[in-house]
């Protein structure tokens, strides 16, 4: 599917996200699907269509995700001035570590690209499906 355009923002503070918040979106059955299908950036509506999730849980599970800081929204910037939320995945990988005082430590491991260079790649991206 061919973007016309692309911005991304980060959720929150750029810190480590929540161990809760990152357990609780892993534990949901439908929040695990949406990651399975999210290759590429899709809005609300596409990620519905594609898993057969009905779009009212979709928003509420993108914001469980969001919150856990494991789906990165962005916005679709359209020629005709009607813009969309897009949503990508954006860790590589979850560890839960247990540390030395027997709490638990969640990281959420990224690319180490930053912000422009993601966005560079998403527009090389685009570029080759159209």
């Amino acid at each position: 599917m061919a973007r016309d355009g692309l911005s991304r923002q980060r959720p929150g503070d750029g810190g480590e996200p929540d161990l809760g918040a990152v357990l609780d979106a892993l534990e949901d059955d439908d929040c695990r699907t949406i990651i399975e299908h999210l290759e590429e950036p899709m809005t609300a509506a596409e990620l519905s269509d594609e898993t057969e999730i009905p779009s009212s849980t979709m928003y509420r599970k993108l914001d469980l995700l969001s919150e856990a800081a494991l789906v990165e929204e962005g916005t679709e910037v359209r020629p005709d001035g009607h813009h969309a939320s897009v949503y990508v995945t954006d860790f590589d990988e979850v560890r839960v570590q247990l540390e030395p005082d027997r709490s638990l430590d969640v990281t959420v491991e990224r690319d180490e690209t930053d912000a422009d260079e993601r966005l560079s790649a998403m527009w090389r991206a685009v570029r080759r499906e159209t």
